[in-house]
């Protein structure tokens, strides 16, 4: 497995390297987005971890400009910043997983095998439709549309959606979402979930009478088709 590193912490990328190919992995460096950018376009690399902070080019529009060209390849952030308004911004530009510095390399090779594994079983497994009620998903040019009307999501709403319908009318729990979509631990100190579902909402629900995202308080969340009686 190729993975591509990019941090401008000379320092911080080598140990990454060091403990990467101490567990059987062929890792590349860059020290700056643009250099990042070069090697990502140029280059097939299994899974790519970058820092959000970099020189020459931003991780975050790195992250989109790489998603955009590349959206099957994993991304994991590895910032100093970690409110829920980072983190979501981070997920927005297409960031599979998101952790914050300082971080335990061994949970960084468990996250790292999660997505691998997890992209593979993707690969392997779609389906050309995921259909439910009057909500169609393409897994191929990833468009989601609701009764013919066209809706544009980012990257991690569309994770979201994609969860949710697969498991459909059955409850979620917020640990469960973050752990299956985020592949990380929910942090009861942060409400990124909740923004999340929000977003969604909005954007599948708002503008239709019959609801399909549910909240049940103090328990999760069910995507569950409830048509309106009048």
């Amino acid at each position: 497995m190729h993975i591509l590193v990019i941090e401008d912490e000379q320092r911080v990328a080598g140990l990454i390297q060091k403990g990467l190919e101490e567990q059987g992995f062929i890792v590349t460096l860059a020290y700056d987005g643009e250099f990042g950018k070069k090697l990502a376009f140029s280059n097939e690399y299994d899974l790519i971890i970058t820092d959000i902070i970099l020189p020459k080019l931003s991780g975050i529009d790195l992250c989109k400009e790489i998603k955009t060209r590349y959206p099957l390849v994993p991304i994991i952030m590895l910032t100093a910043l970690g409110t829920t308004d980072d983190k979501v911004e981070g997920f927005d530009a297409g960031a599979d997983d998101y952790m914050v510095k300082p971080f335990d390399l061994r949970e960084l090779y468990v996250r790292i095998r999660a997505l691998l594994k997890r992209n593979s079983f993707e690969v392997k497994s779609k389906a050309p439709f995921t259909e439910y009620a009057d909500l169609k998903l393409n897994n191929d040019t990833k468009t989601v549309t609701r009764s013919g009307k066209e809706i544009s999501l980012t990257p991690k709403e569309l994770k979201l959606l994609e969860y949710m319908i697969q498991n459909k009318e059955r409850l979620l729990t917020r640990a469960e979402i973050a752990e299956k979509v985020w592949d990380t631990h929910f942090d009861t100190g942060t409400n990124f979930i909740d923004v999340y579902i929000n977003y969604l909402r909005k954007k599948i629900d708002k503008d239709f009478t019959d609801k399909l995202i549910h909240t049940k308080p103090g328990l999760g969340f069910i995507f569950k088709h409830e048509p309106i009686t009048l």
